[in-house]
């Protein structure tokens, strides 16, 4: 499992502790529903793109308002957030 400890941030943009959150849903316009569990650490852009870090390790870019996500797992010692 990773911890907030594990997250490599070279984005340049703030985080905030979200690890108190047992999962986190997003439900999209087109009825679907997107479920990340653990979720640690999220930022939310101007736009609205929630960007996330969970306790398996996996980033997420998550765009709730146009109905779609993106997930990736970044190599060990790698950026899980990047310019």
């Amino acid at each position: 499992m990773a911890t907030i400890n594990d997250f490599i941030n070279e984005s340049g943009l703030e985080f905030k502790d979200i690890s108190a959150e047992a999962f986190r849903e997003y439900k999209f316009p087109n009825g679907q529903s997107l479920v990340i569990t653990n979720p640690l650490l999220i930022n939310v852009s101007a736009s609205g793109g929630h960007r996330l870090f969970d306790a398996q390790g996996y980033s997420w870019y998550v765009q709730p308002k146009e109905g779609w996500s993106i997930k990736w797992l970044a190599e060990k010692g790698k950026a899980n957030f990047s310019v």
